[in-house]
C-alpha cells in the first residue's frame, strides 16, 4: 500500500500537470497526450503548436532552479526514448520539429514554460 507521503507527492504532481496543461493551452498548444507511459520511459505531456511537437516534463519544486536541475541526464534519456516510441505510434508527426521542454511549477507562482530545456542525445 502506498505511503501517505507518496500519495501526497502523486497528488501534487497531478496538480502541477493540470496547471501545466492549462498554461500550454493558453499559449496555443494542443495537448496530444498526457502521462504517455511505455516500458522505456514516460512523458508528462506531449503537445503540438504549429509544426512543433513538444515533449514536456513537469516539475513541481520549491524553486524554479530546483525544478530545472531536477531533470537528470538519465531522465532526459528515458524521455527521449519514450518520444521515439510516441513518434513510431504517430508517424504523421515524423517530419515535425521536435523539442524537449520543461514546465516548472513553484509555490505561489504561475507555471513557467522553459522552451528547449535540453537536447535529445
Amino acid at each position: 500500500m502506498p505511503s501517505v507521503e507518496r500519495q501526497r507527492r502523486e497528488q501534487a504532481g497531478r496538480r502541477a500537470e493540470r496547471a501545466a496543461v492549462w498554461l500550454l493551452r493558453l499559449k496555443g498548444y494542443r495537448i496530444l497526450a498526457q502521462r504517455f507511459r511505455v516500458p522505456v520511459g514516460e512523458i508528462d505531456i506531449v503537445a503540438r503548436r504549429g509544426r512543433t511537437i513538444a515533449f514536456i516534463e513537469v516539475k513541481a519544486r520549491a524553486s524554479e532552479g530546483a525544478a530545472l536541475e531536477s531533470v537528470t541526464r538519465r531522465q532526459q534519456q528515458r524521455i527521449g526514448r519514450a518520444a521515439l516510441v510516441f513518434l513510431q505510434r504517430h508517424p504523421a508527426y515524423g517530419d515535425f520539429d521536435l523539442r524537449f521542454d520543461l514546465v516548472a511549477v513553484t509555490p505561489g507562482n504561475l507555471p513557467r514554460h522553459h522552451l528547449d530545456a535540453w537536447r535529445a542525445s
